[in-house]
């Protein structure tokens, strides 16, 4: 089966809609643009924050309000496990995200869930959807079209474009990620490239057991199914379909194409 729902549980998932009436897995990077769109709103007014401009102080989103995080007390422990705090003039601030100083956003339409930190160096282009507890760290970025589930990382120097990460999604270190979807509690290795657009011209298809399927695309990375992990420096070619709790070992390049639950990818 090629469906979302073969290689996902939505159960948890913040936006579900999105895979709603998709009958095949990769049909929501299709309705990616305008779902993320439509779902987001100018959000980042404050007077001190300028389209590609660093920031030079610390701010909170709190109850709908941006605000300056300068005389805050931040306690900088595991965001995906809740461990960012945030206390003002005494006051803890249950579900406050952080955006450090250093960080540049650009464009208004960014969506920030509860307990979210943005790290210093990190770059966010609009539109963009970011879930509750998850990490945006120092050097990554955000090239727009990007939706975040709950308590993920999108860690240093990682590239993501066109993307869905589902809850506790992780790409923790130099990654490069577009046109592609990451199952819930999926890691990947440190270097590791989901590469979108073939050397050839066309749309991208899928090899599968029962022949050829176009997929309509043209730029496609990798959909990635629940508890799946890829080694360091390991390398998916466009059009790859891992199943569920497949592993893609280390240095290895995926092909193209569907591998079922369970594989292994040497």
């Amino acid at each position: 089966m090629l469906t979302p729902g073969s290689f996902f549980d939505l159960t948890d998932f913040p936006d579900p809609d999105l895979f709603a009436e998709c009958p095949y897995v990769w049909d929501p990077l299709k309705k990616l643009k305008a779902y993320v769109a439509s779902h987001t709103a100018p959000t980042f007014q404050h007077v001190c924050i300028t389209d590609g401009v660093p920031l030079d102080s610390p701010y909170l989103w709190f109850n709908g309000k941006l605000r300056n995080a300068r005389e805050c007390i931040i306690t900088y422990n595991d965001t995906t496990k809740g461990g960012l705090t945030v206390w003002e003039n005494g006051q803890f601030l249950e579900g406050a995200s952080v955006i450090m100083a250093g960080a540049v956003l650009v464009g208004k339409n960014i969506k920030i869930g509860r307990g979210v930190l943005i790290e210093s160096g990190a770059m966010i282009k609009s539109p963009a959807i970011i879930g509750d507890c998850s990490e945006v760290r120092q050097g990554a970025y955000l090239r727009g079209y990007c939706l975040i589930g709950k308590r993920c990382v999108v860690g240093h120097t990682t590239e993501v474009k066109h993307t869905v990460f589902l809850n506790d999604a992780k790409a923790g270190h130099f990654a490069y990620l577009g046109d592609s979807i990451l199952g819930n509690r999926v890691n990947l290795g440190a270097g590791t490239k989901c590469a979108n657009l073939r050397f050839v011209a066309g749309t991208i298809p899928i090899r599968t057991a029962s022949g050829r399927l176009d997929t309509g695309l043209r730029k496609f990375g990798a959909i990635i199914g629940d508890g799946a992990q890829t080694g360091c420096n390991a390398v998916t070619s466009p059009g790859t379909i891992m199943g569920p709790e497949s592993l893609l070992l280390p240095n290895a390049t995926a092909p193209s194409g569907l591998h079922p639950r369970k594989s292994v990818i040497r």
